[in-house]
């Protein structure tokens, strides 16, 4: 392959045709790194919603967690609220505490006998 060689005429010209190229170059730099520097604001800015958004996910996720263990417990102590108002109200009732007292206490009304008799197996 012959290789042509040309000469460069240095006109005028020739001299605004490469401060054109060399301008064009430039504008080309500054425009790609204004894109780089871009991108990378915006991939910064989507890493932290992102990351942030999983925190908040975590977080409300621990929350819900946290509520369903609470209203479990709720429930269990209002059960046991209404079992000790039942208590209450039969405390409050003569004949249920004399009842105690006997099946507990062996008390006797007057005149009556207690036997107690052992739970052991009668079979034999």
């Amino acid at each position: 392959m012959k290789k042509k060689t040309v000469t460069r005429l240095d006109s005028n010209y020739m001299q605004q045709y490469d401060a054109y190229i060399e301008r064009q170059k430039r504008k080309r730099q500054r425009l790609i790194r204004r894109l780089v520097l871009f991108s990378m604001v915006v991939v910064i800015t989507i890493g932290t919603i992102a990351a942030y958004h999983v925190k908040q996910r975590v977080l409300q996720s621990e929350k819900q967690e946290q509520y369903q263990q609470l209203e479990e417990e709720l429930a269990s102590l209002q059960k046991q609220e209404e079992n000790l108002k039942e208590e209450i109200e039969l405390l409050n009732d003569e004949e249920y505490v004399l009842e105690i007292a006997r099946t507990n206490y062996f008390l006797s009304k007057e005149g009556e006998l207690i036997f107690k008799i052992p739970d052991e197996d009668p079979s034999y």
